[in-house]
């Protein structure tokens, strides 16, 4: 085991993955809190695909091809600058850019584009609590972002330039690609953006899949809509099974 600077261990025993981030006994709270959170986006990579399969949505498919391409992006810019980390015996691989941070920025970004322009959030009935909750997941979103990121420096994974290299760049790239796949071919349908997304639904593979552009038809992405034809049936067959109660 090895204790180094910035407040964490390198654990080498085998109930844990190599390098994985831990608070060292003398630290705070604080320090292991960011030890875990660091760890907190290899979550979305199993929310994408369970999402994916769920939905068959368009965006989240889209989206989650974004990721595995940023990630793609970063591993080739890492291996063109070769700029290491900086403590050598933190992390493997290359320090520039940051992919965790790359790696959030694009997330938030894209999807506080797609919650910003296209989503519509269910109303209470009160605007201002409508407000707070909107700009709570906002927030919420760009926070989680900044606590990760801020991890990655806090325990001796990458220094300041690195990191918000990394944020730019995700920052940059989740943005572009929903401008590109969602906001312009919804905005304009007979654009050859518009044209090329038309396509892809109307492929035979893409129908045969069942994959669908829900924010295109519905503003929340079909989820009221969804939920109210559950309701209708599910009282279809409250009625049924009371009726058959009472003829008993």
């Amino acid at each position: 085991m090895y204790v180094f600077s910035h407040h964490t261990e390198c654990v080498t025993n085998r109930s844990f993955p190599s390098e994985f981030p831990l608070a060292d006994d003398d630290s705070s709270l604080f320090s292991l809190c960011l030890a875990l959170i660091t760890l907190s986006p290899i979550l979305l990579m199993a929310s994408y695909a369970a999402l994916a399969v769920q939905t068959r949505e368009f965006l989240v498919i889209t989206m989650w091809a974004g990721q595995f391409f940023g990630e793609l992006l970063n591993w080739v810019i890492k291996h063109s600058i070769k700029q290491d980390r900086p403590i050598e015996n933190i992390g493997n691989g290359y320090g520039f850019p940051s992919s965790h941070s790359q790696y959030m920025a694009y997330f938030t970004s894209f999807l506080v584009c797609h919650l910003y322009s296209r989503h519509r959030f269910s109303s209470c009935g009160i605007p201002a609590l409508d407000f707070l909750f909107r700009s709570a997941v906002y927030v919420a979103l760009l926070a989680w972002t900044g606590l990760v990121a801020y991890s990655r420096y806090y325990l001796g994974y990458h220094n300041a330039h690195q990191i918000l290299w990394g944020l730019g760049i995700g920052t940059v790239l989740g943005t572009t690609l929903y401008i590109v796949a969602q906001a312009i071919p919804s905005q304009y349908p007979t654009s050859p953006l518009g044209r090329v997304k038309t396509s892809l639904l109307n492929n035979p593979v893409i129908v045969w899949l069942q994959i669908r552009d829900g924010w295109t038809v519905w503003p929340d992405g079909g989820r009221e809509a969804e939920w109210i034809r559950w309701r209708e049936e599910w009282k279809k067959q409250q009625k049924i099974a009371t009726t058959k109660t009472k003829t008993r």
